[in-house]
């Protein structure tokens, strides 16, 4: 696998990881919350009103496009244990810019998969 493909492989799930992120700052809005707790149509109405919503969104289809091409080069038993790397970003997202609190067991599980992901990574 050349490093072009290997870094964009790493960007997508770094994107997708983004769009994780953006998409739950937009569900915890005030707004989206009060709407979550009035119903189904008011959560669609908040969500398709929200900013935060929309460029998670966004992120995620720009996420996907970038994917497409990546299938286009590498066998997909290949490319797609990479996405399990998304589970670190998103954890350190989780603990670095929003407060979350991650238990020893969650942090053993995502080195697993990092480990996982080295060993595909070098098999390719």
């Amino acid at each position: 696998m050349s490093f072009l493909v290997l870094g964009l492989i790493l960007l997508t799930v770094f994107a997708s990881a983004c769009a994780q992120l953006v998409l739950k700052l937009g569900v915890t809005e005030p707004k989206m919350q009060a709407a979550l707790q009035s119903g189904v149509i008011d959560a669609i109405w908040a969500a398709a009103l929200s900013p935060f919503v929309w460029f998670g969104l966004i992120i995620y289809a720009l996420s996907v496009a970038l994917w497409l091409w990546v299938l286009s080069k590498v066998d997909l038993s290949v490319a797609y244990p990479f996405v399990g790397l998304g589970f670190v970003v998103t954890m350190l997202f989780g603990i670095l810019l929003l407060n979350e609190n991650v238990t020893p067991m969650r942090i053993i599980g995502t080195v697993l998969i990092v480990g996982g992901c080295v060993l595909v990574g070098k098999s390719a």
